[in-house]
């Protein structure tokens, strides 16, 4: 569950009383775990893995109501302000023209008197955060255009980047504030999941994007050229679901850099990650024992040749930040190299059940091919939900699967795959909020490879979350061991 697709009357999920009600929610259903998507600022296409920072937070989260009870804004200020016309969809056009616009409001207020925390956070966040802010600056001096089309300030060393941080001051300053308020809602929200037993896991997307502040400011740990264009870009092969593959498009690293510097990037973000949450979700971890790299400028994924990754050098790096348990998204091609690299890591895979169920093959993804260090889940953000899919897999599939978990119209057929993942021995069993409520394929999250706009919209509303699915959830917990 997506902290955007919780509710609220101002357009989208925030870290406000929908999300603690949230946690009350999942703390009643004997629940453990709450997983959401990457919660960096997005860019291209609305897209939570399309970050401008791998370390920020996306200011759309802070709460206004938060910031209404601190005396930093008006209701009537917030309440004035059109935040769209559909509850359950997040509009991300207007979220541009009217969030930021309405924080500025706060931002005002909140110069008149910093408080003491706040410079403590600077502090605290001097390895990343002057270089964001002036990057978010930089990027609304130019009309919010890549920083490939800054002129001279395209280039990080360049003498007018410095001079740009005097000139630029006050702009900076409101994104220090934006990052301020979102880490201390941030904070705030965690430990009151710990108080309720429960722990966050957070998704860390392996890339980042080429308009980000990781690439501006740090360009040689990117495969770039001269002229910082990248040399080659990421994706994935053709497959049975895509015949061109996927196009990513994110910069490649130049893994030979980070590990002459001990892998220290990565070991920085893992520390950040490992301050704000209880565990993470690594994207693509298939990608750090060999990656896909596709030459720039090309039109699909097709030409590309596998790389060979960072291996257990990588691993072993980020397993010296401590706190943190990880979870590898292993999921796609799974090669020697990359079981040889998930074996050495540790850490549990995933298993998919809407990948299981294939009537003439054996799927590592049947719960009795589990071993326990695994997570189950029924689909991820990139999948159809349990009821779109269900409605439209074809009926060799459908059969199968009802032979195997004992599908039953009595029961339902949607509570009969959750029960399957329950009910199997990985350590870990996760679902998709709308498969809980049950909501078709309005609810997908993401169809990957697609800018249609529909992605990354949904959102619960108002008194969909129960009491008695609490109740529901919390019974099936407890008869399957997992309370």
């Amino acid at each position: 569950m997506h902290i955007s697709s919780l509710p609220s009357p101002y357009g989208i999920g925030t870290l406000g009383k929908a999300a603690y009600d949230f946690v009350d929610f999942l703390s009643s259903a004997g629940q453990k775990y709450w997983q959401v998507l990457p919660i960096g600022p997005t860019g291209c296409g609305d897209s939570p893995y399309q970050s401008f920072s791998a370390f920020a937070g996306n200011p759309y989260f802070i709460d206004l109501d938060i910031l209404i009870g601190k005396g930093l804004l008006s209701r009537e200020a917030v309440q004035s302000v059109c935040w769209g016309d559909d509850p359950g969809k997040v509009d991300y056009g207007v979220m541009f023209e009217n969030r930021l616009r309405v924080l500025r409001q706060a931002y005002e207020a909140f110069t008149r008197r910093l408080p003491e925390d706040y410079f403590k956070f600077l502090d605290e966040n001097k390895l990343w955060l002057p270089d964001y802010a002036l990057f978010m600056a930089l990027k609304s001096e130019n009309g919010g255009k890549s920083w490939q089309e800054w002129g001279d300030v395209r280039f990080y060393e360049d003498p007018e980047v410095e001079e740009s941080r005097i000139r630029l001051r006050e702009e900076i300053d409101f994104h220090y504030f934006l990052q301020y308020e979102f880490f201390r809602q941030w904070s705030m929200i965690l430990e009151y999941a710990h108080i309720k037993g429960i722990k966050i896991i957070c998704d860390v997307p392996i890339y980042v994007p080429l308009d980000s502040v990781d690439v501006w400011s740090r360009p040689e740990l990117f495969n770039l050229d001269e002229k910082r264009c990248p040399k080659e870009v990421a994706g994935v092969p053709p497959d049975y679901f895509t015949v061109d593959g996927q196009l990513w498009g994110n910069p490649v690293y130049r893994w030979e850099a980070h590990d002459s510097e001990g892998f220290n990037w990565w070991i920085q973000r893992m520390r950040a990650v490992a301050k704000i949450c209880d565990a993470v979700r690594i994207d693509h971890f298939r990608g750090f024992a060999s990656f896909w790299s596709v030459p720039y400028g090309n039109e699909t994924a097709r030409e590309g040749k596998w790389v060979k990754g960072p291996g257990a050098d990588f691993v072993d790096a980020i397993k010296s930040v401590e706190g943190i348990e990880y979870i590898a998204e292993d999921l796609g091609v799974l090669t020697s190299d990359v079981m040889e690299l998930l074996e050495y890591s540790g850490f549990p895979g995933m298993k998919v059940l809407q990948f299981a169920f294939d009537p003439w093959a054996n799927s590592s993804y049947l719960p009795h091919n589990y071993d326990k260090n695994c997570v189950c889940y029924t689909g991820t953000h990139d999948n159809s939900t349990l009821k779109q899919w269900l409605d439209e897999t074809n009926d060799g599939v459908i059969e199968f699967a009802e032979g195997y978990l004992g599908l039953s119209r009595g029961e339902g057929y949607l509570k009969g795959i959750i029960r399957g993942g329950m009910s199997s021995v990985a350590n870990l069993f996760i679902a998709q909020m709308q498969d809980y409520l049950v909501v078709g394929e309005e609810g997908r999250m993401n169809m990957p490879g697609s800018l249609n706009g529909k992605n990354w919209r949904w959102r619960a509303v108002e008194g969909q979350i129960t009491d008695s699915l609490a109740n529901e959830l919390r019974t099936m917990t407890l008869r399957f061991g997992r309370l």
